[in-house]
C-alpha cells in the first residue's frame, strides 16, 4: 500500500493522521497533568479556606468570651478584701489594663507562636493545662469514636440491604430516638440506674471521675476501664445513630445502580456484591462524617465530661467558663475549633482521591 493510499479518506471521513501535540512530548500537557494541576488548585483553595477559618476562630474566641459577666481579677483575689491598688496591679500583671485593640493584637501575636497565655486560676501556661488534660479526653472520646463508628457502619449496611424488614425498622427507629436524646440527660439516667442503683439492683459503676486512687499496674488499668464504661456508653448510644443513618442512606442510593445489576448478572453472590461493590462506593459520605467526628474527639464532649466529672478538656472548659478564666477559655475554644477545621480540611483533601469527580 502506498503512502497516498494509507492517507486516503475511508467512507468519506478523513483518515486519522498525526495530530499536533500527540506523542511523548504531549504527556506534560495531557489529561494526567491537567488532573494534577486541578487537584493542586483544589488543595490550595481548601488550605486557604482553612487558614481564613482559623483566623476567624481566633477573632471570635477573643471577643466572644469578653461578653461573659464577671470580673476575673476579683476571682483571683479569692473573695478577700483588697485595695483598688492591688486590683490595678493584678490587671497590669495580666494586661487587662491595656486598650482592647492592644490586648487583641498581643493575643494574636502570641497565639501564632503557640503561646495561648497564662491561666488566671491555675497560674500556669494554658498550653500546659491543655496538654495535661488532652490524653484523658482522647481516651474517652477515642474509645467511643471507634465503637460508634464500627457499630454505625455495620448496622447501617445491614439495615439498608434489608430495607423494610423488621431489623431495618428496629435499628433505624432506635437510632433516631437515641440520636435525639440529650447526652447529659442520658448520662444522668445511666448514673441513676447503673451507678446509684434502683430498688434491689445495686450500683455497678462509679458515679464519676477517672480513677479511684491508690491503684497501680493492671489494677489501675482495670480501675480506669471501670470508670470509663458509663461515659463511653453514653457517647456510643447518642452518636452511633448518625453514622448508621448516613451509611444506610448512602447505600440505598447505590443499590439501584446498573453496575450492581451487572455484578449480579455475572453470578456473584448477593453478599459478595454488597461487600465488594456497593459498600465501598456508599462509604464516601461516611468518610466525611468520620473525619468530622474525629475532629470532635479532640474537642471532647463538654456536657458528658462534666456530668461524669471526667478530667478532660471538656471538664476543664466548663471549669474555666465558670470563673471566667479568659485565657484558658480562649485557648480551649481555639483548640476545639482548630481540630474540627483540620479534620474537615483533611477530609476535603482525601475525598478527591476516593472519588475523582470531586475537585475537577
Amino acid at each position: 500500500m502506498t503512502a497516498d493510499a494509507a492517507s486516503a479518506p475511508v467512507g468519506g471521513v478523513p483518515a486519522a493522521g498525526p495530530v499536533k501535540g500527540d506523542g511523548p512530548a504531549a504527556g506534560r500537557g495531557g489529561p494526567r497533568a491537567r488532573t494534577t494541576t486541578g487537584y493542586l488548585r483544589y488543595v490550595a483553595g481548601k488550605l486557604a479556606g482553612a487558614a481564613v477559618s482559623l483566623f476567624a476562630v481566633l477573632v471570635t474566641s477573643f471577643f466572644l468570651f469578653r461578653l461573659i459577666p464577671g470580673d476575673p481579677v476579683k476571682f483571683m483575689t479569692g473573695g478577700r478584701q483588697v485595695s483598688a491598688e492591688q486590683l490595678d496591679a493584678y490587671r497590669r500583671e495580666f494586661g487587662l489594663d491595656l486598650p482592647m485593640w492592644q490586648q487583641f493584637t498581643d493575643y494574636c501575636g502570641k497565639a501564632l507562636t503557640g503561646d495561648l497565655g497564662t491561666s488566671y486560676q491555675f497560674r500556669a501556661p494554658v498550653i500546659d493545662k491543655i496538654t495535661e488534660a488532652l490524653p484523658n479526653t482522647l481516651l474517652l472520646t477515642g474509645t467511643a469514636f471507634v465503637l460508634y463508628t464500627a457499630l454505625g457502619v455495620l448496622l447501617g449496611t445491614r439495615a439498608a440491604w434489608r430495607k423494610g424488614r423488621l431489623g431495618d425498622r428496629f435499628h433505624t427507629g432506635l437510632a433516631l430516638v437515641l440520636y435525639s436524646v440529650p447526652s447529659f440527660w442520658l448520662g444522668l439516667l445511666l448514673i441513676v440506674t447503673l451507678s446509684v442503683g434502683v430498688g434491689p439492683v445495686p450500683g455497678l459503676f462509679p458515679t464519676g471521675g477517672m480513677e479511684s486512687g491508690g491503684e497501680e499496674g493492671l489494677a489501675y488499668v482495670l480501675d480506669v476501664a471501670h470508670h470509663l464504661v458509663l461515659p463511653v456508653l453514653t457517647l456510643v448510644a447518642v452518636e452511633y445513630g448518625q453514622t448508621l443513618l448516613v451509611t444506610r442512606s448512602a447505600l440505598l442510593d447505590e443499590m439501584g445502580s446498573d453496575y450492581l445489576t451487572t455484578a449480579r448478572a455475572k453470578g456473584l453472590r448477593d453478599d459478595l456484591v454488597r461487600r465488594r461493590h456497593a459498600v465501598p462506593n456508599a462509604l464516601l459520605p461516611t468518610v466525611t462524617l468520620v473525619f468530622i467526628n474525629l475532629g470532635r474527639t479532640v474537642a471532647g464532649v463538654i456536657l458528658v465530661e462534666t456530668v461524669f466529672s471526667w478530667p478532660g478538656l471538656g471538664g476543664l472548659f466548663y471549669q474555666a467558663l465558670s470563673v471566667p478564666d479568659l485565657p484558658l477559655v480562649q485557648g480551649l475554644f481555639f483548640v476545639f475549633a482548630a481540630a474540627v477545621i483540620l479534620m474537615n480540611t483533611l477530609a476535603d483533601l482525601i475525598y478527591p482521591l476516593l472519588d475523582p469527580r470531586v475537585g475537577r
